[in-house]
């Protein structure tokens, strides 16, 4: 094959962890007390075989296994020289702790937060804006309490739901906790820890008087759905009338209490002309204008995007062991490779969807080619590879 530029001596996989520091995992690693009861599989080795199991999206044990011993001739330049065993991986899903891939998650998120922060905000508060919402994942054993009434017939399947807060800004989470299914999302909430002068944007999920009047005190504003059974009392406010006639915005000041809690907040009702309803926000921003408000609350599809992102493009609908411990650390791998995603995605000119760029790295993971030059213009690569190796003369056989 002719020489060419798009061409490299290390696989496409070995470029992608380059973005990791071997030392800094090893540093956690060993401060952590993560090698306790190790022979073989180190924990840099046990993270970077995981993490190639999510990227190739396999599904099993005996997937990841097959898969590494496929590509046993390029495994060195993963930096591991231990073709691992079914039965080892399975015992140390189990037994490493899933807090090692946690701090490896943070780790990198530090490292990297200010290149994924989006410098084109046009708005202030754009700035400021923190975005939290939990998703649940199902599990098809009971290993973690699931939501709902048992079944008649069989069991009822378990379930995890990830807490999630995000900045705005950047898109990936920086506060993630997890709880069983049947947790209550308000759990979260009294766990977040916000500056003065902080947006919050939230599902009804999280209406809490006591909690919404500390935020206010502590100068933090936070924009949430309202609830339809929601009791108040208007205090002042004003409507807003098209030229037909009709209300298409109204915003009050109102007062919620309960028990020995009274909350004053702003309540703002617009119309939705593509959806034919209105909907109704909840505020402590007295300042801006409602089509602010209104945005911010719309800003929260930034994290469902995310959820969709991680559910439709790695592994986690069958996990790779059924401890609690093995099915942490598979969550933590994959948010670990959409973070490393969404940075390569930020450093490269052309325009990737999520889903696209996730793709073309999966088919070529193990690949000698160029990462960044490969993403910038893959069609041009691959042409000029044909066309080079069209040029080259014919190898030579036995039979010449």
């Amino acid at each position: 094959m002719g020489k060419n530029t798009y061409f490299t001596g290390q696989p496409l996989y070995a470029q992608l962890l380059k973005l990791i520091d071997s030392q800094e995992i090893a540093r956690i690693s060993r401060k952590g007390l993560h090698e306790r009861y190790v022979k073989k599989l180190d924990g840099y080795s046990h993270f970077v075989i995981m993490l190639y199991a999510v990227l190739m999206r396999y599904d099993s044990l005996r997937e990841i296994v097959i898969g590494m011993l496929s590509e046993a001739n390029k495994i060195n330049h993963l930096g591991i020289d231990y073709m691992v065993k079914r039965s080892t991986l399975a015992e140390a899903n189990n037994r490493r702790s899933n807090e090692f891939f946690e701090q490896i998650y943070f780790s990198l998120y530090r490292k990297y937060k200010n290149d994924l922060a989006d410098s084109r905000t046009d708005k202030a508060w754009e700035r400021l804006l923190h975005i939290m919402d939990s998703t649940t994942i199902t599990l098809f054993s009971n290993v973690l309490k699931g939501v709902g009434r048992n079944p008649k017939h069989g069991k009822k399947k378990g379930g995890i739901k990830v807490h999630t807060v995000l900045k705005a800004e950047e898109g990936v989470p920086y506060n993630i906790h997890f709880t069983s299914a049947a947790t209550h999302d308000h759990v979260m909430l009294t766990k977040l820890k916000l500056t003065n002068g902080a947006f919050i944007a939230m599902d009804r999920a999280y209406i809490d008087y006591k909690v919404f009047q500390e935020l206010t005190d502590n100068g933090v504003f936070y924009v949430t759905k309202m609830k339809k059974s929601l009791r108040y009392t208007p205090l002042n406010g004003h409507f807003l009338v098209n030229k037909d006639g009709l209300v298409v915005l109204s915003d009050h000041m109102i007062e919620l209490k309960k028990d020995d809690i009274t909350h004053v907040s702003r309540r703002i009702e617009y119309w939705e002309e593509k959806k034919k309803y209105s909907s109704v926000l909840l505020t402590n921003n007295f300042e801006l204008e409602p089509e602010e408000i209104i945005a911010i609350y719309l800003r929260r599809w930034q994290i469902e995007s995310l959820f969709k992102q991680l559910k439709q493009n790695f592994p986690l609908r069958y996990f790779f062991g059924e401890s609690v411990n093995a099915i942490k650390t598979q969550i933590w791998v994959t948010l670990i490779a959409n973070l490393l995603l969404s940075v390569i995605r930020k450093r490269i000119k052309r325009k990737w969807s999520f889903s696209n760029l996730v793709t073309i790295i999966r088919q070529t993971l193990m690949y000698y080619i160029d990462l960044y030059m490969f993403c910038e213009n893959p069609e041009k690569a691959w042409l000029r590879i044909i066309n080079q190796s069209s040029l080259s003369p014919p190898e030579p056989t036995l039979f010449d």
